[in-house]
C-alpha cells in the first residue's frame, strides 16, 4: 500500500468512528488524516507526513472544538408546554375555589389550576406559575402596579 492510500484509510476509519461518538475528537484525526493523505504525494518523507498529521490534527481539533461547542451547547430555555411558564393570559373559563377551569395563552387555550386552590373570576389576567402535566399552575396577576 502506498502512503497515500494508507492516510485515506485512517482518515475513513476516523470518520466512522466519530458517527458512533459524536464528540468533534475522531473527526478532526480524520480531517487531518485525509489532508495529509493528499499532501503525501508532495511530501515523500514519513517522518515530516507525521508532523504534518500532528500539526493538522491540533489545528482541526481547536476548530472542531469551536463548532462542537456551538452544535452541542446545552440551552437553559424551557421548551413545549414548560415555555409558558412565566406567562401571563386570560381566563376563559372561570376557576372553582379548589377546581379547575381554562385560561387563553398566546391564542391556546389551557386547563388551569389556582395555586392556592381560590377561585377567579372570567376575564381576570393571570399568570403561569408552573405546570401539572397538561394543566397550567396559574395565579391572578396584580393590576396595582
Amino acid at each position: 500500500m502506498q502512503a497515500w492510500q494508507i492516510w485515506m484509510v485512517i482518515g475513513i476509519i476516523c470518520v466512522i468512528i466519530e458517527i458512533f461518538d459524536p464528540a468533534f475528537f475522531f473527526l478532526s484525526l480524520g480531517a487531518a488524516a485525509i489532508l495529509t493523505g493528499l499532501l503525501s504525494f508532495a511530501v515523500k518523507s514519513t517522518v515530516w507526513q507525521i508532523i504534518i498529521f500532528a500539526v493538522l490534527s491540533f489545528l482541526a481539533f481547536l476548530s472542531m472544538r469551536k463548532l462542537g461547542k456551538k452544535v452541542l451547547a446545552v440551552t437553559d430555555k424551557d421548551t413545549n408546554v414548560y415555555a409558558l411558564k412565566g406567562m401571563t393570559g386570560t381566563v376563559t373559563n372561570a376557576i372553582p375555589e379548589h377546581g379547575k377551569g381554562h385560561v387563553k395563552i398566546g391564542g391556546e387555550e389551557w386547563s388551569a389550576l389556582e395555586k392556592n386552590n381560590l377561585a377567579i373570576e372570567l376575564g381576570t389576567k393571570i399568570k403561569v406559575i408552573d405546570i401539572d402535566g397538561n394543566k397550567l399552575i396559574v395565579e391572578k396577576v396584580n393590576q396595582e402596579s
